[in-house]
């Protein structure tokens, strides 16, 4: 098994922040647009080092994307930051009609998405943003786990021609994927296993590798597939790894409604029909309190990940 450790934790959005910050420098068609968060979505070195290329909308997230569509037309890059349930679900419409429709090469950047924003409680903790973006035609949907690789995607989605949503989270998270390549739609194997095949997306990445140790103390082989593509996604990784292992739990920091999991479920029952279990959020809306504290009671960590493992290997 392959050993990931880490010897630092950084926020995802902080490895957006840096990317955005980088493209500033190297791609001068890159323009970035913020609805009154800059801070938050740390784009303050983009507006402080490139004014002429940074757009303040203000609360007007609907304006936003409509401006963001607008700006393709003469060759820019727009990359919109906002929290991702303004990113999604208040400006649905706006991406669909203004930029999916029309298949503009505009990347909308999400922060503070699923449980992990903590105390800002249900409101502000969109757990269906995945499954609204990845149903709209021609949509690439990204959703990494820790800061190395987000600031990689960040770099990646530039270079994609059409339109992206990268979707990123708020806390700070063990950093371990520094030396990892980053290529859309392709998945990255963590660690070799024969009994189950694990695959993870955004914070549950990590969750999956301290679950695959636990399991491994118990004699069972577990199989870690880092899923940062939700789509495309890369179902030769997946139906290979399964094929192996015999049965398959996807974990994410998602409603089990719409996410990852689907994916996985429709990517199966098409090719190769097999066991498979969910740690997700079980059709419900968030509250307020810690990070750490959400994710233990909505059983969306390393404890939970094990306990589905276990399940689902008895179906096998």
């Amino acid at each position: 098994m392959k050993k990931y450790t880490y010897t630092e934790k950084k926020d995802t959005r902080s490895g957006f922040g840096d990317g955005l910050t980088e493209l500033g420098k190297t791609n001068p068609n890159v323009v970035a647009l913020c609805a009154d968060l800059t801070g938050s979505l740390k784009m303050n070195d983009f507006e402080k080092n490139h004014p002429e290329r940074f757009y303040q909308v203000g609360i007007a997230e609907a304006n936003m994307m409509g401006i963001a569509a607008g700006l393709t037309i003469g060759g820019k890059i727009p990359f919109t930051g906002t929290f991702a349930n303004f990113s999604t679900g208040r400006v649905y419409d706006q991406i669909r009609q203004s930029i999916a429709y029309s298949d503009k090469n505009v990347k909308v950047c999400a922060s503070h998405a699923g449980l992990t924003l903590g105390e800002d409680g249900a409101t502000h903790q969109i757990l269906e943003d995945i499954g609204l973006m990845k149903m709209l035609p021609g949509m690439t949907v990204i959703n990494t786990c820790d800061y190395s690789q987000t600031k990689a995607a960040t770099l990646a989605i530039a270079e994609h021609e059409g339109p992206v949503y990268l979707r990123f989270g708020r806390p700070k998270v063990p950093v371990f994927m520094t030396d990892e390549p980053f290529v859309i739609g392709k998945a990255i194997k963590l660690t070799e296993g024969t009994d189950v095949t694990i695959v993870a997306t955004g914070h549950l990445v990590w969750e999956a590798l301290q679950a695959a140790e636990k399991l491994e103390e118990k004699g069972i082989s577990a199989e870690v597939i880092n899923i940062h593509t939700i789509k495309p996604l890369d179902e030769e990784a997946i139906l290979e790894s399964v094929a192996k292992t015999g049965c398959v739990v996807t974990a994410e920091e998602h409603n089990k409604y719409g996410g990852l999991g689907e994916s996985v479920a429709r990517c199966l029952a098409t090719n190769n029909p097999s066991p498979q279990e969910f740690v997700a959020v079980n059709d419900s809306f968030g509250e307020s309190a810690t990070p750490d504290q959400l994710m233990a009671k909505y059983e969306l960590n390393d404890v939970a990940i094990v306990a589905a493992v276990e399940k689902v290997i008895k179906r096998k």
